[in-house]
């Protein structure tokens, strides 16, 4: 009996450390060698004793170095080498000089590996025993010739191999004889350099076969046992990647055969230590005798979990004499070996599967393992800061697991992958987490063709479907938006209202009998009706629009039950059309028709900006009418129609044609100045009364209050009311802001002077720039006449749902923290009160917001005191801005501007595009704005041409290849570009309408797991697993997992860009005229120049667009276009050059 005292390992990374700590377990001390790369190298450290290799030779080579490696041996007083795998492992020569010199080869014996070790011999000890092998030749091919021959004889597709060593290196599929020769030679050089022996045979390639693989175990006295049969059929270009025990895929009369088949080869020689006998197993069930491995393999981690059984030690209590059945080793016979569980072995290496498995190279910058019961690893080189070189084999750990079942084991191993924390270098764990996942490796039934059949287990990075936009998205909301601050929400829940069968309602009744009778029956009415707000002007003023159609439709259902005996639910129109193409990616007639579908017994209302519809500019009457008419088709009943001027020509088209559709028309007068101030008299009581009776004399049902700005008073409220009760005999509605904080006492004085309906919001989304509170007013009114019929408790089940939304959307909300008094003194309306700061901010003027403020009064002057309500009430905050932003003044604007051009909005006010104001344009400003223009006195839409709407069909139809609908020519006709780029969007990167708000705009943290609903039946469960460090060009690769299979996308980190190209980004020399700079930031949307035009001084050469505000950028100079710098849709800073002037 030996006694070993030092051991020596030759090899490197996992396998040097496996054997190390086996040695140490029995006392023995051990002796690493390295070579010079891998001096810095992990496994040396884990040695007693390690001692440099290999001097001048390739990294490879070094540890091929027979005479050197055992020559060190024998200077240090080693007593056994163990060869580990690879390398010189299979090497006979090796064995044999070990034991020349005296030391023991921790292994067979030379002469068993000389039987069992090379490919061609073991087959015909196979042959000899009756063990079936594959058809094929016994004996190494000679020459090229001999290549051609032997394979014509076994008959395509035939199989190359290394006749020394394995790890599928030296392997080659060969279909067809045209291919037979190149892949020969790259055979024969593949083999010479992994195992310094270049000899190949042939045999007949069984296609998609399991491989199944039998450990065994002998010692030197005839003794032998199998440990069972390992699955190894996940592979990869013949390399393993994935091992399991026991085979899921055979039956057990399969596993006893094949198992006892494996004892019968290594019994014919006598087989000594630990050996593996791998089989193929064809679809009929045979199997046969491919090779043996006369060494340790890669995957022995599985058995070792399942048997309990330390299979490197017993190799060196073997090498030292101990028999199986002593109480070392303690195998007392093959009965005594019965596996327990399941185990799973997964090769994490440092590839990267989405670019060919390319070994990837670096510093591991971050290195966390995910171990926990029932996980084992087996690392090699894996610490923060190790240096991944591209010189060996890429593993960097093996991760098995251990579990009673198969399931259970492959939920630990998914666990500990998912765990794996790797940055620096490109792993394939997303690979690996792909294939746990699939159905197929679920089933147990994978053979050696699974990854090629089944290429998604590569997709890595997607191709262009609808998980890679998913990912796309909520990788460029991580990395350019959010930066992983995401903040906690509380979950919305809705009411439960599944069981209750909602009330007949409003839209009822209009069905029934119609507008005027609708427009009676609410003056019969003694309560307060009231028309809720939340889904359209609430959150408009609140939020900047930006609440999205899932969290209406959430709660849609209790609004049917609870809002029964509301008047109406405004949902639709104003800016809320445009902002869902625009901001939001989702269709607006979408949300109007699912909507009406949840809310069948309440009716729905719009904002209609007269000839505006739902623009900010007029249209082809015939265009306003189309609108009305698909808007009514799709669910509108109450247009509330309203001129932004008060311009009663202005309404009129759309009143007409609202009448032609039977439905509701609400007439409105925009409340502007104060009727309780005497000195204040362009807009007083009788002007108010006059607008009044002739919106009733030309047909309204209902004449609406649009107090926009929250000017009404409480006083004025009642006063403005009573008077109109008692010149009408239409119903009344009033609406009006909270901005002032005095909205509710407005309501609450009109309703004393008879008011019939008030505009109102739920709490959660009430108060400030929005509406007041709808449960506030409700409760107010209780026990007295007015006394509302709606279920409180209902209503504040409702807004507790918007109270839970609300955060989701803080982002949009102005700094506004409760009512204030200036808004009498600005009279800017509550949705631009809430944009106006961000707009301004956007235009770098974040520090002069109080000055554009200010100069809001300033122009509401000059302009003569207007109507302020969009479109309106943009041209006069455009040209707030306008001025401030060149330093302009009531003053010095006709010195300093006669050769500026001015914003579009006011461009277009001016040249009455947006109707007459009441008292005329102010002459010298008109003059000064429009320089050789000429203003309009007519209706503008009486001089536009109709719009072609089988034109548009036929455009979008052919450029977009859908079947345009009537919604899709009116959207079109509205915004042409904002529809245009809408469409685009969609197709290019998906529409995520479905995705809940908290992740549609805060993304995900890192860690964070959420399902995403992509359409009706596909939910997918997404975590976001890792944002890497962004690499040269500027791009971070952020991993998710989506349903358990990992993907990876490369996002553009636009803030680091910015910081590079701002070093390249060409600036225009404010004193030097011939450079054209850009006069704030923006989007370049039009270029109306090319080079080698004639331009001169003023005239415009692009346009460019912040926030809604269009503005021209002009020629400070007469000469010739030398050179336009950017393109149409470049995003461009304040200051850039635009082009240059000669």
């Amino acid at each position: 009996m030996k006694k070993f005292k030092r051991v020596l390992v030759a090899n490197r990374g996992e396998i040097a450390i496996r054997v190390f700590r086996a040695c140490k377990e029995l006392g023995i001390r051990t002796v690493a060698i390295y070579s010079e790369e891998d001096q810095y190298s992990l496994f040396r450290t884990k040695a007693d004793e390690s001692y440099k290799i290999g001097k001048g030779k390739a990294p490879v080579e070094a540890y091929l170095g027979i005479r050197e490696i055992i020559d060190l041996a024998k200077a240090k007083g080693v007593d056994a080498i163990h060869p580990g795998y690879g390398f010189l492992s299979e090497n006979t020569e090796f064995a044999r000089l070990c034991e020349e010199a005296g030391i023991v080869f921790i292994g067979p014996t030379h002469d068993m590996m000389e039987q069992l070790g090379d490919k061609v011999n073991s087959k015909l000890v196979a042959t000899k025993v009756g063990v079936p092998t594959i058809p094929g030749v016994q004996k190494v091919i000679s020459n090229e010739s001999e290549a051609l021959e032997f394979a014509s004889l076994c008959g395509y597709p035939v199989m190359l191999k290394a006749s020394a060593g394995g790890g599928g290196r030296g392997m080659r599929i060969v279909r067809e004889e045209k291919d037979l020769i190149s892949e020969y030679r790259n055979a024969q050089s593949e083999a010479g350099k992994a195992f310094g022996v270049s000899s190949i045979f042939i045999e007949k390639y069984i296609e998609n076969p399991k491989h199944i693989e039998v450990q065994v175990l002998g010692d030197e006295y005839g003794n032998l046992v199998h440990l069972f049969e390992r699955d190894c059929s996940i592979q990869r270009r013949h390399q393993k990647v994935v091992e399991m025990t026991p085979a899921l895929s055979i039956t057990d009369e399969q596993r006893q055969m094949i198992c006892q088949d494996a004892l019968k080869i290594a019994k014919a020689v006598n087989y000594r230590s630990a050996g593996t006998i791998e089989f193929l197993v064809g679809s009929d069930g045979q199997h046969y005798f491919i090779e043996m491995n006369p060494r340790i393999q890669v995957e022995h981690t599985v058995t070792e979990m399942t048997t309990g059984i330390d299979i490197v030690q017993s190799q060196v209590l073997i090498a030292q004499g101990y028999a199986l059945d002593s109480d070392e080793i303690n195998i007392k016979s093959q009965e005594d070996i019965v596996p327990r569980g399941v185990s799973i072995q997964c090769r994490v290496t440092t590839e990267d599967p989405a670019n060919g498995f390319t070994p990837d190279i670096g510093t591991l910058e971050v290195y966390r393992t995910g171990s926990g019961f029932g996980i084992r690893l087996d690392g090699g080189n894996g610490f923060t800061g190790s240096t991944i070189t591209p010189y060996y084999d890429s593993l960097l750990v093996k991760v098995t697991s251990l579990g009673r079942t198969f399931e259970d084991a492959v939920r630990k191993s998914t666990r500990a992958l998912d765990e794996l924390k790797i940055k620096g270098v490109k792993t394939n764990v997303e690979f690996l987490l792909n294939v746990l996942n699939h159905p197929v490796f679920r089933a147990g039934n994978c053979n050696t063709g699974f990854i090629e059949e089944y290429p998604e287990l590569l997709n890595i990075k997607a191709s262009g479907d609808k998980e890679l936009k998913l990912i796309r998205f909520l990788g460029n909301k991580f990395v350019n938006e959010i930066k992983g601050a995401k903040p906690e929400f509380d979950i919305p829940y809705a009411p439960d209202v599944e069981n209750m069968v909602p009330k007949t309602g409003t839209k009822q009744i209009l069905d029934t009998l119609g507008p005027k009778k609708l427009s009676e029956w609410v003056l019969d009415q003694k309560q307060l009706l009231m028309t809720d707000t939340t889904l359209r002007d609430a959150q408009q003023s609140l939020v900047a629009t930006r609440l999205r159609t899932v969290d209406m439709l959430k709660i849609a259902p209790a609004m049917s039950v609870y809002g029964s005996d509301l008047f109406s639910i405004e949902m639709w129109g104003g800016a809320t059309f445009d902002v869902s193409y625009r901001f939001l990616h989702e269709s607006p007639w979408e949300r109007l028709e699912r909507l009406r579908e949840m809310i069948p017994n309440v009716m729905f209302q719009m904002l209609f900006r007269g000839a505006n519809a739902v623009g900010y500019k007029n249209y082809p009457d015939n265009v306003v009418r189309q609108f009305v008419k698909d808007s009514a088709a799709a669910g509108i009943d109450v247009f509330r129609i309203f001129d932004s001027l008060n311009w009663i020509p202005g309404m009129e088209i759309a009143l007409d044609e609202v009448l032609n559709q039977g439905k509701v028309a609400e007439m409105a007068i925009c409340y502007t100045g104060d009727i309780l101030d005497a000195k204040r008299d362009k807009y007083s009581l009788n002007y108010y009364l006059k607008m009044a009776k002739e919106l009733e004399k030309r047909g309204a049902h209902i004449l609406c209050i649009k107090d926009m700005s929250s000017l009404l008073k409480p006083m004025a409220a009642y006063k403005l009311v009573s008077a109109l009760k008692n010149e009408l005999t239409i119903p009344v509605h009033l609406h009006t802001h909270d901005t002032s904080g005095n909205g509710g006492a407005s309501i609450l004085m009109a309703s004393m002077a008879g008011a019939d309906i008030v505009d109102a919001a739920f709490s959660g989304m009430a108060g400030l720039t929005s509406q007041p509170s709808l449960n506030s007013i409700a409760a107010a009114l209780k026990n007295t006449d007015r006394e509302s019929s709606l279920d409180e408790d209902g209503l504040q089940l409702i807004s507790n749902y918007w109270s839970a939304v609300r955060p989701v959307y803080e982002t949009y909300e102005s700094d506004l923290k409760s009512g204030t008094a200036e808004i009498y003194k600005y009279e800017i309306p509550g949705g631009q009160y809430s944009n106006l700061k961000p707009q301004v901010e956007s235009l770098g003027l974040g520090d002069k917001f109080n000055d554009v403020k200010e100069m809001f009064i300033a122009v509401n002057e000059m302009l003569g005191d207007i109507v302020k309500v969009t479109p309106s009430s943009k041209a006069v905050g455009d040209m707030a801005i306008f001025m401030v932003q060149n330093g302009l003044t009531p003053e010095n604007i006709y010195e300093k501007a006669k050769d500026i051009d001015f914003p579009d909005s006011i461009v277009s006010y001016f040249e009455g595009m947006m109707g007459q104001p009441e008292g005329g344009f102010p002459e010298r400003l008109q003059q000064l704005v429009l320089k050789d223009r000429q203003p309009i006195t007519v209706r503008p839409g009486s001089l536009l041409p109709d719009e072609d709407f089988g034109q548009i069909k036929k455009y979008l139809d052919e450029k977009y290849h859908i079947d345009t609908t009537n919604q899709d020519l009116i959207s079109y006709a509205m915004y042409p570009k904002v529809f245009e780029d809408y469409l685009t969007k969609i197709e290019k990167e998906g529409s995520f309408k479905h995705m809940g708000s908290d992740v549609f705009f805060h993304g995900l943290r890192e860690g964070e797991t959420c399902e995403v609903k992509l359409e009706e039946g596909k939910i997918l469960v997404v975590k976001l697993v890792e944002v890497r460090n962004m690499d040269d060009d500027g791009n971070c690769s952020v991993a998710f997992e989506i349903n358990g299979n990992r993907r990876v996308v490369s996002i553009k980190d636009k803030a680091a860009n910015l910081l590079i190209n701002k070093e390249y980004t060409k600036f225009a020399e404010a004193n030097d005229p011939s450079q054209i700079g850009a006069n704030l930031s923006g989007a370049i949307i039009k270029i109306h120049l090319k080079e080698g035009d004639l331009v001169t001084e003023g005239q415009p050469i692009a346009v460019i667009e912040a926030m809604k505000m269009e503005t021209n950028i002009l020629s400070s100079m007469t000469g010739i276009v030398e050179e336009i710098v950017v393109k149409e849709g470049a995003q461009v800073l304040a200051g850039q050059l635009i082009a240059r002037i000669k």
